[in-house]
């Protein structure tokens, strides 16, 4: 027997202990169906944004993308059930600003996971502001007009949101207290059936991103009165005109906007983690996917690296525990 014959049979005689950690290493990534969990009920701007991205995102990758939407417990079901799953980065999980950076607060006593620290970053995608908005045959004419008859008849105007706890319900307890308008809060199980509450003349306005709301801005049957952010809307043409905080409320230092960003598995091997990123800023940087976003109120963001990601969201989680401290709001 040849010298090299005897060490190709030594080889393959170890084969069996050494092939797992060999395959692992040389297998390409992805290797099958990625998965995007969406926190919510189909329908909302978080499972559309996520549907466009999942479309986008599969010839970049060469495999499919599919949405799971896991709605429940304000967000916590869905973002627990992508923490939980296999570390490979083939579950991802596409989450708004107050569901990583608030629900710790707000579920003090029964949140599953530390979405800091149980979450791996990967980057943001989207960020749009949180808008008044009033039936078009509400007569309040201007967010002045509102906080006037607020402060009027104390507690008889009503705001609609999607829930206790969410961005519409801080952003109304933010604008109260700095105003000192008294405004009754009235939380919905989303967003939809407070929109259509609104729609019927049942509650006077709401605090809520817009993406829900443009067919009816459009259509005229809904008035915006005001944006929420530091800053007017100028990327969309129905919304540019419509006043921000720094103009209506000058030094209050309030700039609500909602972001989503995808996470993952805390402890994806990082080159995993890195061509998600990559390929992630490659289907949201350009021109298309801002093009169908910003008509409806939202626009494009990315972040230059998951770790920048990652230190920006725990520079967001002592934000929104101030936003949740000053509404004084509690799910447990």
């Amino acid at each position: 027997m040849t010298i090299r014959r005897r060490a190709l049979l030594g080889a393959a005689a170890t084969l069996p202990f050494a092939a797992p950690s060999i395959l692992r290493a040389q297998e390409s990534f992805p290797s099958r169906t990625l998965r995007i969990v969406v926190p919510y009920a189909p329908g909302g701007s978080v499972d559309l944004t996520a549907r466009l991205i999942a479309e986008k995102l599969q010839p970049v990758l060469g495999q499919s993308v599919v949405v799971d939407n896991r709605g429940g417990a304000g967000g916590n079901l869905g973002v627990s059930e992508a923490a939980r799953s296999e570390k490979d980065g083939h579950t991802m999980v596409l989450a708004s600003a107050s569901i990583l950076c608030a629900n710790k607060f707000l579920y003090r006593k029964s949140m599953p996971i530390d979405p800091i620290k149980d979450l791996g970053p990967i980057t943001r995608v989207t960020t749009g502001t949180v808008f008044m908005t009033v039936n078009a045959n509400s007569p309040y004419k201007t967010f002045q007009d509102v906080i006037a008859a607020a402060k009027k008849d104390p507690g008889k105007l009503t705001m609609g949101s999607s829930g206790t706890g969410t961005i519409s319900h801080l952003t109304i307890a933010k604008v109260s207290k700095v105003t000192g308008a008294d405004i009754t809060h009235v939380p919905y199980r989303g967003g939809a059936p407070a929109l259509q509450d609104l729609l019927a003349g049942n509650i006077d306005m709401m605090f809520d991103v817009i993406p829900l709301s443009m067919s009816n801005v459009r259509e005229g049957r809904l008035r915006v009165l005001a944006a929420a952010s530091a800053e007017r809307v100028t990327y969309s043409p129905e919304l540019k005109d419509v006043p921000a905080m720094k103009e209506l409320l000058p030094g209050s230092n309030i700039d609500m906007q909602s972001w989503y960003g995808m996470n993952l598995p805390a402890g994806v091997p990082a080159d995993r983690v890195a061509k998600l990123h990559a390929a992630l800023v490659k289907v949201v940087d350009n021109a298309d996917f801002r093009s169908k976003m910003e008509p409806n109120g939202f626009t494009t963001v990315v972040d230059a690296s998951p770790a920048a990601y990652g230190a920006y969201m725990q520079e967001q989680e002592k934000l929104w525990k101030g936003l949740v401290e000053d509404s004084g709001a509690s799910l447990d």
